[in-house]
């Protein structure tokens, strides 16, 4: 009836009231934002990894050999002790970094100055701005107890050499270390954004009912950034994975003492660079997509990260 009346009137139907009005063009604005990133995506991200695939299934003539270059890789001696140890650095690494990320930022929200906490969020940021390799420089300075400013530490610990800092069981404390100080300080900075979208009403009810701080951080702030932190997650773990500056540049300085093949990167940049074998260099690359696929879609499906929230 509602379009029958308009017709013979010949007025126009009213808008509905809560419907903005689409402006002209803002779909072609719209595309034009993001085509420089996918222009970027598609030629660093999707056809390199296309690229990647093809060069795992075929051999250096280009004929195609299946499952052959990985089971060349996995049949490797280097190939499960490489695996292993980026799986007792992931481990580490993201244990550390959600728990000690997660409590600074509740810690900077509820229990420092606005005025003292922006100075910290600062100088907790402050080493993400150093490049990958000036940060190991760094820490290879710090490590090394002859000219290390906190050499009284790294000897009351048992550490007399550079060396003895070195040995294979302490490389995953050493190499998580680093990414915390450098990485950490920007995840801060997120959690804390996230903490700060929580609505005050909802904190102060909480603190009617009797709830402190660190019961209202436990029961009501942690949960309500869950997203947050599983999205904090999937890309420290993506990172992890590509772990190759720090024992590159550690087995380089101690001259042979880190094994050149310690991270599955190094054993990939191995086969490349040193034995020309591309294939079997991108099968390891393949491998490390799946790892940080699953693990991605685990805490994707777990966390109901893309879950659009009920208004």
């Amino acid at each position: 009836m509602t379009s029958t009346a308009t017709q013979a009137t010949g007025l126009k139907p009213a808008r509905r009231r809560g419907t903005p009005r689409r402006r002209a063009g803002g779909g072609a604005v719209g595309y034009l934002f993001v085509s420089g990133y996918t222009i970027l995506l598609l030629a660093f991200g999707v056809f390199p990894t296309l690229y990647a695939l093809y060069l795992s299934v075929t051999n250096d003539r280009g004929e195609f050999t299946g499952l052959g270059q990985f089971i060349k890789v996995v049949q490797d001696y280097r190939f499960l002790p490489a695996f292993g140890n980026i799986l007792v650095y992931l481990v580490m690494w993201l244990v550390t970094l959600i728990v000690l990320v997660v409590f600074a930022a509740v810690v900077l929200r509820t229990r420092v100055r606005p005025g003292m906490s922006a100075v910290l969020r600062f100088l907790f940021y402050l080493p993400g701005a150093l490049a990958g390799v000036a940060s190991v420089l760094v820490w290879l300075f710090m490590l090394d107890p002859s000219v290390s400013p906190v050499s009284w530490l790294l000897e009351s610990l048992g550490f007399q050499s550079f060396g003895s800092v070195l040995a294979p069981e302490n490389l995953p404390i050493i190499f998580v270390i680093i990414a915390f100080w450098t990485g950490a300080g920007g995840w801060i900075v997120v959690m804390y954004g996230a903490l700060n979208n929580i609505p005050d009403e909802i904190l102060e009810a909480a603190r009617m009912d009797g709830a402190g701080p660190w019961k209202s951080a436990w029961h009501i702030q942690i949960p309500m950034i869950t997203k947050w932190i599983a999205y904090m997650t999937i890309l420290a773990f993506a990172a992890g994975t590509q772990l190759f500056v720090e024992p590159q540049l550690l087995q380089t300085a101690s001259l042979g003492r880190v094994s050149p093949t310690w991270s599955p990167n190094q054993l990939a940049y191995l086969y490349a660079f040193q034995k020309g074998d591309f294939n079997g260099a991108a099968a390891i690359s393949i491998f490390l997509l799946v790892l940080g696929l699953i693990c991605a879609a685990l805490l994707v499906t777990r966390s109901g990260l893309f879950k659009v929230d009920d208004e």
